[in-house]
């Protein structure tokens, strides 16, 4: 199992650098002068030319990657003299628009969508997969018919349509969230109950989108795994239905739901857009969508796709050594 995990790791880190390289190589060759941005209305050639200094841009575009890389490690400084600026490790560059360190700016971002990403993981993970056990375990009945309108409606209802509608009719109406203080960061270590109700309508929103795709996944999973052969013997030898479900038709089933639920959550660790806009959350969706939109600062959209990349890549390590646990066949070779 080391030499699996050792293996998967170093396959994981040369994929990051590869995946950094080639963003950076993107974001480098794009049509528009990052020095000539930061320098406002007052642009003059000589003006631009300090800012392409300030900036690191003055040199080739791997001289520029190789400083990007070890500031990730050793952080890094900008400009020079009573000018110069330090962000430390890991230095994802630093931002004249809003006059801070990437690092810092993603750092205020981060929490916001990791609780919104944690919350609304476990519930549709809780939601999901219990009703389609219970939707394969009753085929054909009223819960499984029930499952099924469910499916029908979280699948249908986009997120914008559903946070909209809980919104208005959920915690306004009922005067459940102030709409003052949407957006406001609570925290749950500070302000535990604050931060629930901050968080708990987003997560139900992004929850039943989620959870009705792993509920219709699910139950085709388990009816499809209780007709294999393994599963036929083991009732032959006399065990309950609950401890064949439990040891064997699960532990088979819900193996390939973990590589969307890997995958899924880090694709929200990159940023919900659309239900951190709704309900006003300063994460890391909107956070890109402001960099793209409104200020076109180049460190922040850089800095949000290679973590985003990141989370997707870490996130297929951590599948990996699940998988490898649950099916020690994945083991070999």
């Amino acid at each position: 199992m080391l030499k699996y995990v050792t293996k998967r790791l170093a396959y994981t880190l040369i994929v990051l650098v590869l995946v950094s390289l080639t963003v950076f190589i993107i974001f480098n060759f794009l049509p528009i002068d990052p020095a000539r941005l930061t320098c406002g209305k007052s642009c003059f050639p000589a003006l631009i030319e300090a800012n392409r200094h300030r900036l690191g841009l003055d040199v080739p575009w791997w001289e520029q990657w190789i400083r990007f890389m070890h500031g990730l490690v050793a952080g890094r400084n900008y400009a020079e003299g009573s000018a110069a600026l330090h962000c430390g490790a890991p230095s994802f560059g630093y931002s004249f628009n809003q006059h801070s360190c990437v690092t810092t700016i993603i750092g205020q971002a981060f929490p916001v969508t990791f609780g919104l990403a944690i919350g609304s993981f476990f519930l549709w993970i809780v939601l999901g997969v219990t009703l389609g056990v219970v939707a394969a375990r009753f085929k054909g009945r009223l819960a499984d018919r029930l499952a099924t309108a469910f499916v029908l409606i979280g699948t249908s209802l986009p997120t914008f349509i559903s946070g909209i509608l809980i919104l208005l009719f959920v915690a306004l109406k009922f005067n459940l969230l102030n709409p003052i203080e949407m957006g406001m960061w609570h925290s749950p270590f500070t302000d535990p109950f604050g931060y629930f109700k901050e968080f708990i309508f987003p997560c139900i929103t992004l929850a039943l989108a989620y959870a009705a795709s792993y509920t219709r996944f699910t139950r085709s999973n388990v009816i499809e795994t209780s007709s294999e052969d393994f599963i036929r013997t083991a009732k032959a030898k006399g065990l309950s239905n609950k401890v064949i479900l439990r040891k064997h038709t699960l532990r088979a089933a819900l193996s390939p739901i973990i590589t969307i639920a890997g995958l899924d959550f880090a694709g929200l660790l990159g940023g919900a857009i659309i239900t951190e806009g709704i309900f006003n959350l300063p994460g890391l969706g909107r956070l890109s969508l402001k960099a793209v939109l409104i200020d076109y600062d180049l460190p922040v959209i850089l800095a949000t796709t290679l973590l985003a990349a990141a989370f997707v890549v870490v996130a297929n390590l951590l599948v990996d050594i699940a998988y490898a646990y649950i099916d020690p066949r994945v083991r070999v070779g």
